[in-house]
């Protein structure tokens, strides 16, 4: 793999759970966040009057920590509330469309899975990061298609973040950040356990490696 640029984002992409109640989904970000380099705000259950809602009150709490927020799926949300990035899968819309709406230096992301192709499609495409995943069976996703480590070590990927998704623990988080992921993103790992900001501490200590 390349060598890594020293300014490349690096650590714990916190993605947000499925919380239906703005202020407990408030309570439950804000003492993990600190521990975040990128928050994604993902509710795949939530209408999207609560999706703006909730977004609404992130961002102030993502700006006064410096985290920038990403909103998953929806790059027009994103562009109207002005959230520092989006996020597409496959399903979401054309990367290119959503980069020629969005003020430049937004982060723009692309889920890749397990296909190279896929990647150089993406960044062609105008996204400023890759996804792949997942590299774990995951309870988020459990009909996920399984991507191997050499998608990471790949160095003919295009110069962009890598993103670890899917089944993904402190323990072998590890394993992915030597292969060569940039970030690792993390839903249950975080949010369901027992002490979440200790959790989120334990992801971010696997990149001092």
């Amino acid at each position: 793999m390349n060598a890594r640029p020293p300014d490349r984002p690096r650590g714990l992409y916190l993605l947000t759970p499925d919380e239906p109640d703005t202020a407990q989904l408030l309570a439950r970000v804000a003492p993990v966040l600190p521990h975040a380099t990128w928050l994604q705000y993902r509710n795949k259950r939530a209408d999207a009057g609560v999706r703006r809602a909730q977004l609404v009150a992130l961002l102030p709490l993502c700006r006064a920590m410096g985290v920038p927020l990403i909103v998953n799926d929806d790059w027009r949300l994103a562009a109207e509330l002005g959230a520092d990035g989006a996020h597409l899968g496959e399903d979401d819309g054309a990367l290119a469309d959503a980069r020629a709406a969005m003020p430049p230096g937004t982060l723009l992301g692309a889920s890749c899975y397990d296909d190279a192709a896929n990647a150089h499609r993406a960044v062609d495409a105008g996204a400023s990061y890759i996804a792949f995943g997942a590299f774990f069976p995951s309870p988020t996703k459990p009909a996920a298609r399984i991507a191997t480590k050499a998608l990471l070590r790949d160095a003919s990927l295009p110069p962009v973040p890598r993103v670890a998704i899917g089944g993904i623990t402190p323990d072998n988080a590890r394993q992915l950040v030597a292969a060569g992921a940039d970030l690792v993103a993390v839903i249950s790992g975080v949010f369901d356990a027992r002490h979440p900001a200790s959790a989120a501490r334990a992801y971010r200590a696997a990149f001092d490696l």
